[in-house]
């Protein structure tokens, strides 16, 4: 019976991750899409370029709370159902896995980096929070917010194993640091070629204004 929770409670996490708050916060904003402009990321990021701040600031906080909950939640009810650190690390990566691919949104995701944050912050405190310093030091030295979740990425694994131990932890964080890579597959390419817009750099494919969207939608309804 034990197993059977512990799967519920990954399904429950992938479902909670699944919930795209680009999307959802955009459309409480009355913004277009945020897969339809920029980038097509539905992420912070992407919404900010609809110059809506406090919505990128919104999902920002609600993506990294969907990791950081469902974590809390399983460590909270870890000795009653009597989970080991394979069930939550693996609520953890669930919850990643239901931001790039949700459920709910045709699995059309953003990167996760903001969910993968959550996690960490949710395994180790302190993991957590050397994984943001690392993501800071280099966007402030580089301008680049690619970069700078790429490196925190790749040294997130690191933290865990060396301070850690090489354990289920370390390799949920690895598995995840490997996606996240993969998902800015198109970051690396611009960065090499030097064409990758800086932090507080305007997008050259702006969003497009709402009553546009609504064009949109109705020519399509």
């Amino acid at each position: 019976m034990q197993w059977a929770w512990s799967v519920a409670a990954v399904v429950l996490a992938y479902g909670i991750g699944s919930l795209s708050f680009a999307v959802i916060v955009s459309r409480a904003f009355g913004l277009a899409d945020p897969r339809s402009y920029g980038s097509g990321n539905p992420g912070a990021t992407n919404v900010l370029r609809s110059g809506k701040r406090s919505a990128a600031v919104l999902t920002l906080a609600l993506d990294a709370l969907k990791g950081y909950a469902p974590v809390l939640a399983a460590l909270w009810l870890a000795p009653q159902f009597g989970w080991g650190n394979g069930t939550v690390a693996a609520v953890g990566l669930a919850a990643f896995l239901g931001h790039l691919w949700p459920l709910f949104f045709r699995f059309q995701g953003g990167k996760g980096v903001a969910t993968a944050a959550g996690v960490l912050l949710a395994y180790n405190p302190v993991l957590g929070l050397a994984t943001l310093a690392t993501w800071v030091i280099v966007a402030l030295f580089f301008r680049y917010s690619s970069l700078a979740s790429i490196a925190a990425a790749v040294f997130a694994p690191f933290y865990q194993a060396l301070i850690w131990g090489a354990d289920v932890y370390a390799l949920t964080i690895a598995a995840m640091c490997v996606l996240l890579l993969w998902r800015h597959e198109g970051n690396i390419k611009k960065l090499l070629a030097g064409t990758e817009s800086r932090l507080g750099q305007k997008s050259t494919h702006p969003a497009p204004p709402p009553s546009a969207a609504h064009k949109h939608k109705r020519h399509h309804g």
